[in-house]
């Protein structure tokens, strides 16, 4: 009778013992890798902090007020067409 029970226990213990073992040991040891090699390929100048120079392009005042007008969209946005009346009731 001890015989009985001890067959399925030393299969259901063979079974979790395969469920344990890891099967990609490689890849788990470059887990990761692929996405820092894309967050540093996604700078186009690395050393750019180096360069001591102004960005040249557009004064203060300019920068300024196109920053204040982009602010202002935002405050009062233009309204959206009612995509449910296309061509009901239009110009002819």
């Amino acid at each position: 009778m001890k015989t009985a029970h001890c067959l399925p226990c030393a299969i259901l213990s063979c079974l979790l013992a395969g469920c344990a073992a890891t099967t990609t040991p490689v890849l788990d040891s470059h887990f990761g890798e692929s996405v820092a090699l894309l967050k540093a390929q996604q700078i186009m100048y690395p050393d750019a902090y180096r360069n001591a120079n102004p960005v040249s392009g557009i004064d203060g005042k300019a920068g300024a007020s196109a920053y204040q007008r982009y602010q202002k969209s935002f405050a009062a946005p233009e309204p959206q067409p009612n995509v449910f009346t296309i061509g009901v009731g239009g110009r002819q």
